[in-house]
């Protein structure tokens, strides 16, 4: 098929990568002159393994372009893959989308299938739908499908070749969606969900919204576990092994961030108010993520009283291993923190960047040997391979102080103490 992919970001590019790998020929479309420029160069801008290489090997099928009307035109397909971030009150922000739905009703000249695949709120694909007739556009003229994505950034390649399931809302008069999305889809075996526009809406929402909730939950019973001498890695596997929990997500650290749990729950919460639907459950998962901070905060207060003008190395600025994104990450929360306490903030990420806004608060280092140098503490916030896997003989002969705070609970905590350093986890008893 011939498939126009509006919208160059993260959901955008993976989509088309995979796409083109199943031999559809992409049309992706972007307002972003400068980063259009860059794909069409060959240089995607943002790390996900296996996307670059995708992409590129795939170069023939896929086209970068500016210009929506022509893509529009020539494509039977369109996905709409653009950002759909928090306004100030946590309702979500859809202008991007409606920008989009106003160039469509525009240039619309023959059936088109309009697949959104942007994470937005229930009632969303019923009030596009509304906006093209409106418009005055016919309504045989297009159909409307919500295919939400359910991609983990760090293995979005690989999430979307082996998916759990793939959800479709359609309208209930839809006779020919489906087949399309199916055609779409051949080449996955995973099992299709086929529900209404509202209930694929709620199913990404619901499902995210589970997923923080998870995390809040094993960070609190971590809590519990520092005051009654219980490792919650122990309690975490006799959780997961329970088939009707799980083992994901049940791993206690600094918190949750990334482009989606906070943004979906916040989004979720004000849907809900709205309605004057309580959410105490959705409130407290908020509250102990918030706070989350605070408690690994106050270990590091408990062995250093003070860090005034002392060197305090975090490890790791991304929200999450193998992506360089640092939307909503706690590791930058955490340097924020460090550096109002008025410590001698340094940082490593082999992939991440400070913001501009914040390079004057840290010192980032290029290596990560020379960034823990005369540290008198390290903080993990980040659980990178190459950081889990630390050389703890060489942190300990070059480090002034002993302080090891593992905030990710994801080094081996006999092996730093055998070299003489202080080890804190995150509920490690």
């Amino acid at each position: 098929m011939n498939i126009c992919i509006i919208g160059a970001g993260y959901v955008g590019l993976t989509t088309s990568a995979v796409l083109a790998e199943f031999g559809h020929l992409i049309h992706c479309v972007d307002i972003n002159s400068d980063k259009i420029k860059k794909l069409q160069e060959g240089n995607v801008p943002i790390y996900e393994p296996q996307l670059k290489e995708l992409i590129c090997k795939n170069s023939d099928k896929i086209t970068f372009s500016t210009n929506l009307p022509d893509s529009i035109q020539r494509c039977t397909v369109i996905f709409v893959t653009v950002g759909t971030p928090s306004l100030i009150d946590g309702s979500t922000d859809l202008s991007f989308l409606q920008s989009v739905f106003t160039t469509i009703a525009q240039h619309l000249q023959s059936y088109k299938t309009i697949i959104i695949k942007s994470t937005v709120p229930p009632g969303t694909n019923q009030k596009m739908h509304q906006y093209l007739l409106a418009k005055g556009v016919s309504p045989f003229m297009y159909n409307i499908v919500s295919n939400p994505e359910f991609l983990r950034e760090g293995s979005a390649i690989n999430d979307m070749f082996h998916p759990d399931r793939t959800v479709i809302g359609i309208a209930e008069d839809d006779k020919r969606s489906e087949v399309i999305i199916r055609d779409i889809y051949q080449s996955l075996s995973s099992p299709f969900i086929v529900t209404s526009w509202n209930g694929a809406e709620m199913i990404k929402y619901a499902s995210n919204a589970f997923l923080a909730t998870k995390i809040s939950f094993i960070n609190e019973i971590a809590r519990i576990c520092d005051f009654y001498g219980a490792d919650v890695l122990d309690v975490a596997k006799g959780l997961g092994t329970d088939p009707r929990i799980g083992p994901l997500f049940l791993q206690a650290g600094i918190g949750y961030g990334g482009s989606c749990f906070p943004k979906d729950l916040q989004a979720l919460q004000h849907i809900a108010a709205a309605k004057l639907v309580k959410t105490p459950i959705l409130d407290a998962v908020h509250e102990v993520n918030s706070t989350q901070l605070e408690w690994n905060i106050k270990k590091l207060q408990e062995e250093l009283p003070s860090i005034l003008d002392k060197k305090v190395t975090v490890l790791g600025i991304a929200f999450k291993p193998n992506t360089d994104d640092i939307r909503h990450s706690p590791a930058i929360a955490l340097i924020q923190q460090l550096h109002s306490l008025g410590a001698d903030v340094h940082t490593y990420d082999p992939k991440a960047f400070l913001p501009a806004d914040l390079r004057h608060i840290a010192t980032q280092h290029k290596s990560l040997k020379s960034s823990y140098i005369d540290s008198e503490a390290v903080i993990i916030a980040t659980d990178w391979p190459e950081i889990c896997q630390l050389d703890w003989k060489h942190v300990k002969a070059h480090i002034k102080g002993n302080l090891i705070l593992d905030g990710r609970n994801c080094i081996n905590r006999e092996e730093v103490l055998g070299f003489g350093l202080n080890y804190k986890g995150v509920g490690r008893g």
